[in-house]
C-alpha cells in the first residue's frame, strides 16, 4: 500500500538587503522576485533608487534549480501545482522569520512589490498574515484565486498598482482583460493601472515611481 506521509523539520534560506536601515531611509521596500531568480540577482533592478532613502529586503525562493537543462545557471521558484497549500505555509513561516529579523512591523512607508511569480507570494503574506503597506505593487503577475476583496479589506490606507507590459507574452491581451476586472473587484479603491512598452521584463523607471 501507498501511503504519503509528511514530518516538519527545521529549515534554513536566505535572503537579500540593500543599503541600510537608518533614521533617513524614507522607504522599505519588501520585493519578491518571478520564478527562474535568485534573489541576490534580482537586487540590480533596485540599484538606481537612492541608497540613503531606500531600503530594500528580497526574500529568497526555497527551490532552486538549473536553468535551461544546463548545470550553469540557477534559478529558484516559490511555489508548484504540488502539495501547493502545503507549501504556502512553508513560504509564509520563512516570510515571518525574514519580517521579525528585519523588525519592519511599525514602518508606515512600507513598499510590498512582487513581480511575476513574486505576486502571487507577495498577496498571500499580506492576506493571511494581515501585513500593512503603503504600496502593493503587482509586477507582471496574476493574484492567485482563492483571494477575495475580504481578505483585502483591512489595507484602508494602502494603493494598489499593477503594472504589466504592452507585448507580454505571458499576459495575452485577453488575459490582461480579465485580470484588471478581477484586480478591480479585489481592489475598488486606490488601484492604478501602469502599462509600459515591452515585454515580461522589470520595469524600473516605473518602479521608481514608489521611491
Amino acid at each position: 500500500m501507498i501511503k504519503e506521509n509528511s514530518v516538519s523539520y527545521t529549515s534554513t534560506n536566505t535572503y537579500q538587503t540593500l543599503n541600510e536601515l537608518t533614521e533617513n531611509t524614507k522607504t522599505v521596500w519588501l520585493v519578491f522576485h518571478g520564478i527562474g531568480y535568485l534573489s541576490k540577482y534580482f537586487l540590480k533592478y533596485f540599484k538606481h533608487l537612492d541608497k540613503q532613502e531606500n531600503y530594500i529586503i528580497i526574500p529568497q525562493a526555497p527551490s532552486k534549480y538549473y536553468l535551461n537543462g544546463e548545470y550553469r545557471h540557477i534559478g529558484a521558484s516559490w511555489l508548484t501545482r504540488e502539495n501547493t497549500e502545503l507549501e504556502i505555509e512553508n513560504v509564509l513561516n520563512y516570510l515571518d522569520a525574514v519580517y521579525k529579523a528585519e523588525g519592519i512591523s511599525k514602518i508606515e512607508n512600507l513598499n510590498i512589490m512582487g513581480y511575476s511569480q513574486g505576486v502571487s507570494v507577495a498577496t498571500r503574506f499580506i492576506a493571511r498574515r494581515n501585513i500593512r503597506c503603503k504600496n502593493l505593487i503587482m509586477h507582471s503577475g496574476k493574484v492567485p484565486q482563492e483571494l477575495t476583496a475580504d481578505d483585502f479589506k483591512f489595507l484602508d490606507r494602502t494603493n494598489f498598482s499593477f503594472i504589466y507590459g504592452t507585448q507580454d507574452e505571458y499576459l495575452k491581451s485577453g488575459i490582461v482583460k480579465v485580470e484588471e476586472a478581477r484586480l478591480k473587484d479585489l481592489f475598488p479603491k486606490n488601484l492604478e493601472i501602469l502599462t509600459f512598452e515591452g515585454g515580461h521584463e522589470v520595469n524600473t523607471q516605473l518602479i521608481s515611481k514608489f521611491a
